[in-house]
């Protein structure tokens, strides 16, 4: 490892990652501001980015242990991403998730500890929320146009057909276990995983570094984050939340800081169509089978491992502003929203995501 030089940075000195949109059925983009402001020895840091299950993404690591080699990092983060692209995506025919999808109901399918673990969490958040978080809403996503199967676009369904989709749909009929890890279904379903796919993908990459020494890093996978220690200048990492009419500027509105968490983001504004006067989301909320129709524009959701920040910063994107901060409220969870409000948005926020947010909040000491 290369010596540190010292080096003087100003306020006005800042690190941008771009991050591509994510899909959860749901499209985002979450910009990342690293605000620079110390004049101290420079550490050394390294920085690695690359695609992955559909989108892109980035790992900056601060201060790297000796018995660590660069490339050893890069090629530990990307097998991690790839092991779980390859075992979740429905892209693939040869996935976990694919075959299980195309397998009969009624007997235990085979898969890794890792697809179980996420299942086991995906049905974890559906039942916490009510049903707002369901695995198996992929059939209505696409029949509305917004999936990858999708054959229609800017058409509003005909009822009948909403009816026979959402007769397909429904995480009761799933069932997972451990030891041995496998997943059975009792009726037709298919699973996607997209919306807790990539906070796992998080989640894998950052468990290699902790395994491998690395003490401060912020791993990011289209959208997703998970941290630890401090970012180059010693700080918390702060992650950038914007507004959706400022997300071409490029300008926070806050900033969340973090150290040893995971946030995630989900918002409904950048996919949708218009049709007949009425505009119709993305998002679409499994209790009725139809876009959703509240003025919830985003929420961010701050938690221990990013898989589970990330099915529900979805399952409230469903609830909407009032049911989702209730929800967040019960069960104590470190939720942001944003909501429109007449021509522009309004913030709230849970009592518990009150304390990551603020520079006081980044400049703590350790």
């Amino acid at each position: 490892m290369s010596s540190a030089t010292t080096s003087c940075w100003t306020t006005s000195a800042a690190e941008t990652a771009r991050i591509a949109p994510r899909r959860t059925g749901a499209a985002w983009l979450l910009p990342f501001v690293f605000l620079l402001a110390a004049c101290a020895p420079e550490p050394e840091v390294w920085r690695f980015e690359g695609a992955t299950m559909g989108t892109t993404w980035h790992v900056t690591l601060v201060d790297p242990p000796a018995g660590l080699a660069r490339e050893a990092a890069s090629a530990g983060i990307e097998a991690e991403l790839a092991g779980v692209n390859a075992r979740m995506s429905t892209y693939s025919p040869d996935s976990e998730v694919s075959r299980f999808n195309h397998a009969a109901p009624g007997e235990w399918f085979a898969v890794s500890a890792d697809t179980a673990a996420v299942v086991a969490t995906a049905l974890e958040v559906h039942q916490g929320s009510g049903g707002a978080f369901d695995i198996t809403v992929g059939p209505l996503v696409d029949l509305w146009g917004f999936g990858a199967g999708s054959k229609a676009t800017d058409r509003v369904p005909s009822d009948a057909e909403v009816a026979a989709t959402a007769a397909r749909v429904g995480s009761d009929a799933l069932r997972v276990r451990a030891d041995p890890p496998a997943l059975f279904k009792s009726a037709d379903r298919e699973i996607d995983l997209s919306a807790i796919a990539k906070g796992f993908g998080v989640d894998r990459a950052a468990l290699w570094l902790d395994g491998n020494g690395v003490a401060n890093y912020m791993v990011e996978v289209g959208g997703e984050v998970r941290t630890r220690g401090r970012n180059p200048q010693g700080e918390k990492w702060r992650i950038g939340i914007e507004a959706p009419e400022l997300l071409q500027q490029g300008h926070a509105i806050t900033a969340v800081a973090l150290s040893g968490e995971s946030v995630a983001t989900s918002g409904d504004y950048r996919n949708f169509f218009e049709a007949g006067g009425r505009r119709y989301s993305h998002t679409i909320d499994p209790a009725t089978a139809r876009p959703v129709e509240h003025a919830l524009a985003s929420v961010t959701v701050v938690a221990a491992d990013c898989k589970t920040a990330d099915a529900l910063a979805t399952a409230i994107d469903v609830l909407g502003p009032e049911k989702g901060l209730a929800f967040a409220e019960r069960e104590k969870l470190a939720v942001y929203l944003l909501v429109r409000a007449g021509t522009g948005f309004e913030s709230r926020h849970s009592p518990a995501f009150a304390p990551f947010l603020g520079t006081a909040a980044a400049k703590e000491a350790p």
